[in-house]
Formats: structure tokens, sequence, C-alpha cells
């Protein structure tokens, strides 16, 4: 579709979440979006979601073919782009400035990125002194669309007695308040002492947060991580810096 056949944007909400969520989709290496994914995260029913792609494709911010993967387009990439750091900002400065706890900003941060402005994002912005990352370790993109991707590994490629620094963690509540019990979040270095399943089949790694020597605080709380939930930085990997023409990932 040319870009003089392309059907106006529509910058409703609806609009905004599903380009949101198709980046969420392909941001860490994902190939795109399904249309049951879709439909999950979105709260709706599969047709609902691919009456939706389609009216986004027909729009030009959404590319997708039979049996593949639903992707951005270029265009659809810059706005999600913009999206993805209106909500990065404020869940970083609800944590930062007001004092919201990381498990609970997430929510909030979703209501809030449909009405700020620019304006007021910019200052925002400037007020917490540019950050590269969110409260939860996921790269907040830069006005210009530069994006700083720290090098992580998961957890699970960690062995047991092995340790590494905490660097990205999966916004999941349940987990973030665990984590917060055992005293460990970003930049904290974590040990892995476990391994075992869940009861949804998953495999999970118990950890606990290494203590300065000397520390003779109380004994440390531990942690159950499931799979594909914690990243740690990568040993001598230097963070990559995206222009903004990068895909990230898709």
């Amino acid at each position: 579709m040319t870009a003089a056949a392309q059907t106006p944007v529509d910058s409703s909400a609806v609009t905004q979440d599903y380009l949101k969520a198709v980046w969420a989709a392909s941001e860490w290496g994902g190939k795109g979006a399904s249309i049951t994914g879709l439909a999950r995260r979105m709260g709706v029913a599969p047709s609902t979601a691919s009456e939706n792609v389609a009216r986004l494709v027909e729009a030009g911010l959404l590319e997708h073919a039979p049996y593949r993967a639903v992707t951005l387009s270029d265009r659809g990439r810059r706005l999600a782009r913009a999206m993805v750091r209106r909500h990065r900002l404020l869940e970083t400065y609800l944590v930062a400035a007001l004092g919201f706890e990381w498990d609970e900003v997430h929510a909030e941060a979703e209501v809030l990125e449909h009405a700020v402005s620019d304006r007021l994002l910019s200052a925002l912005d400037a007020a917490l002194g540019h950050p590269a990352r969110d409260p939860h370790g996921d790269p907040i993109p830069a006005a210009d669309g530069s994006v700083v991707v720290p090098a992580l590994c998961a957890l699970e490629t960690l062995q047991i007695g092995q340790s590494g620094v905490v660097g990205r963690i999966r916004d999941d509540p349940a987990l973030l308040k665990q984590l917060t019990r055992a005293g460990i979040g970003l930049d904290t270095r974590i040990v892995v002492f476990g391994r075992d399943g869940s009861e949804d089949g998953r495999p999970t790694s118990s950890v606990r947060a290494v203590r300065p020597e000397g520390d003779t605080a109380a004994d440390p709380v531990d942690a159950v991580v499931p799979a594909g939930s914690l990243w740690v930085l990568a040993p001598s990997e230097p963070a990559e810096t995206r222009p903004q023409s990068s895909t990230l990932g898709l």
C-alpha cells in the first residue's frame, strides 16, 4: 500500500494498545504477535483481534500475511516506540518521584500514557535525568528514537552456585513482590542455589541476594523465579545503542 493510499492514522487508545502489544511480542527477539496472543493480551475474542489487525493493516500500521506473525510497519513502529517511551517514563516517574512500588505502576501507566501531553512527558524525562531503563529494566526509547539495549542473559543460563547482576525482570506483580521481600531488585547480585519445577510445569530457579562480606543482617530471604522471568547482565558485554531506524528484534 502506498503512503497516498493509507488510511489516516487512528490515534485511539485501542490502536495504541495494539501497536504496543505487537512491539512487546517483538522487542526481545520475537518474530511478532499471533492473533491468539493479541486477543489474550487485549482481553477480546480472536475474531475481534483479527478485525482490529485488519483495520491497522489497512491503515499502514501493521503487516500481516495469512499464517504469519503480525508485525509493525515502519510507521507503526515509530508510533509504538513513542507509546513504549510514554509508558516506561511514567512507570519510572511513579516509582522515583511519587513513591509507588514497582509492582503497582504498570496499571497506572496504562491509563496515564494515553492522556499525558508531549510537553509534560518531556518535562518528566528531564526531571528524571533522561533514564535509559524503567523500574523493571526495560529500555526507555529516547526522544530521538534511539534505544540503549543492555546485553542480558537469561537466569537459566547460570549454573547452580553461579552469580549474576540483575538487569531485567518480567513485570509480574506477584514475582516483583516476592523479589522485594527477598531484597532483590535491579543491579542486585544474586546467586543461584537450586533448580526445581513449578505447578505449571515451568522450571524454576531458587535465588538469593549476595550479601556484602561482613554483613550481619538477618538471614537472606530466598526467591523462586520461574523460567523466562529474570535476566542478568552479560559479563563483559557493553550495552548496545540502536538508532531510530532499529527494529529492536523485529
